[in-house]
């Protein structure tokens, strides 16, 4: 049984899937951090949605009315990633080049920290794919992955918030709350 969410999509509602709705908040805000000094970033980010809305739609079969991963990976790889430079000039549904985005937490869309969401956007994965591979390297390592997560949890800088997407659910909140409190009183220490 797969969970699915309600989002809007240049104000229309659609169903889709929790994965899908991860990847395409990651994608969302990767985009919206590309275009944070455009003037017309708004306007970019609803024409973003929309191609994404039109890509999805017309993948999806006749009886289906949920997206799901299948028909979004295909989409976002047509529409291509939003590059700041070029997006004067660039319309949605055109690639363009980017780089390597920075290694981050991202607290929206993230089960504990942000850890695993942040690594699937920097490796290019789906954040699914990282997830199993962590917990399986929870089971093989017994228990040494945690540890490993909690380094990376205090060492990984925050993505900054987006507004437009939803806060982050209570477990990330409070684990991005009490890293950056640990931190800083780690800070304290060193000094």
């Amino acid at each position: 049984m797969q969970r699915i969410v309600q989002v809007s999509l240049n104000r229309n509602p659609w169903s889709i899937e929790v994965d899908a709705h991860a990847r395409l908040e990651v994608y969302l805000s990767e985009s919206a951090a590309a275009l944070a000094s455009d003037p017309d970033r708004d306007e970019i980010l609803l024409d973003l949605e929309q191609a994404i809305a039109e890509q999805c739609k017309r993948r999806l079969s006749a009886n289906a009315a949920v997206i799901s991963m299948a028909e979004l990976r295909p989409a976002l790889e047509e529409i291509g990633p939003v590059n700041p430079s070029s997006s004067a000039g660039a319309t949605p549904g055109s690639p363009t080049a980017s780089s390597t985005p920075p290694l981050q937490q991202i607290s929206q869309g993230a089960w504990i920290s942000g850890v695993c969401v942040g690594l699937s956007r920097h490796l290019s994965l789906e954040v699914t794919l990282v997830r199993v591979i962590a917990v399986v390297l929870l089971f093989f390592t017994d228990g040494a992955a945690l540890l490993l997560y909690g380094v990376l949890m205090l060492l990984m800088p925050f993505a900054p918030l987006d507004p437009q997407l939803p806060d982050p659910l209570s477990i990330p909140a409070k684990a991005r709350e009490w890293t950056e409190v640990l931190r800083a009183k780690l800070a304290k220490l060193a000094r």
